[in-house]
């Protein structure tokens, strides 16, 4: 198989868990950059050992759905800030050139396009891309249920230069005609049209089932050769239990599933690599061991 594919990092939330950071509902991830964010860092290092080209600020859950509305006027701005301050410390830090890409979550509930409020949801934007802006390389619009979420999140962005990278997540079965469908229903061919349009230099799919992604990944390869396009496509999954994967992001902690550990979860990424993928990493669940077998088996060398 080609060498060439870019490893990205794994999960955060339930790798700070692991190492024993503060983590609990509702706050998840945000509760170690308020208590302990030297675990933070400790997480990004881990991910880059084990191989990570990129690695993601951890301002996924510094959002008031998390954090709540008080702490998020409060501190907000502050923890966004320290987020992206951990990161790129750590990619600095690192022996080979390693890239920071700012998170920019869904920032009114993972999974509920219906949640969806442009307003609000700018608001809310606006704040995160200030406090990251000083630090990250790309913008990484993650865990995206709608074309609307990701329209909204390039007119926050703006003009800035650094490149815009889109994911989507993905609903838990294909459709009858064997696609993947992004949760709003809308098709991956018109998110990757959406995304060319909104001048996005890539694509991923993230936080959804490995079986979905392939699918995903060919539909998302043909549409954009069929617009003469090379843009990049990614994918992350996370390693819940099906049955669990549809859990709201506030009910609970969802059971991981005992066929992604690392050999497994290298099975189906190499699945994603034959569609053509060129970007692989993991979601939820997925920890450094996941991304050094990764790394063994498809990181780009010189």
């Amino acid at each position: 198989m080609s060498k060439n594919i870019v490893i990205l990092d794994g999960g955060m939330g339930r790798e700070l868990a692991r190492m024993g950071a503060p983590f609990r509902q509702p706050e998840w991830s945000a509760l170690a950059l308020m208590e302990a964010p030297r675990f933070v860092r400790q997480a990004h290092d881990a991910f880059i050992s084990a191989g990570s080209q990129v690695i993601t600020t951890n301002s996924y859950a510094v959002v008031p759905f998390h954090v709540g509305d008080e702490v998020f006027a409060e501190r907000g701005a502050e923890l966004i800030a320290l987020s992206g301050k951990l990161a790129r410390e750590a990619a600095d830090a690192a022996i080979v050139p390693v890239k920071v890409g700012g998170s920019l979550p869904p920032v009114l509930g993972s999974y509920r396009p219906d949640l969806f409020e442009p307003l609000k949801a700018k608001a809310l934007l606006e704040v995160l891309v200030a406090g990251l802006t000083d630090y990250v390389d790309f913008w990484l619009a993650e865990t995206q249920s709608s074309i609307a979420e990701v329209e909204l999140v390039r007119e926050v962005v703006g003009e800035d230069a650094r490149p815009l990278w889109l994911s989507f997540t993905l609903q838990d079965t294909l459709n009858p005609q064997g696609q993947a469908l992004l949760r709003s229903g809308e098709s991956v061919a018109d998110a990757v049209k959406a995304a060319l349009r909104l001048s996005a230099k890539a694509v991923l799919f993230n936080c959804s089932r490995p079986e979905v992604m392939a699918s995903a990944v060919t539909e998302a390869r043909t549409t954009a050769q069929q617009q003469d396009s090379d843009l990049d496509i990614g994918v992350y999954a996370n390693a819940f239990e099906p049955s669990d994967n549809k859990r709201g992001a506030n009910e609970g902690l969802s059971e991981m599933r005992k066929d992604t550990d690392p050999q497994g979860y290298l099975g189906f990424a190499e699945e994603w690599v034959a569609a053509g993928a060129t970007m692989v990493g993991g979601c939820c669940g997925i920890g450094p061991e996941h991304i050094a077998a990764l790394t063994q088996a498809l990181a780009s060398r010189d």
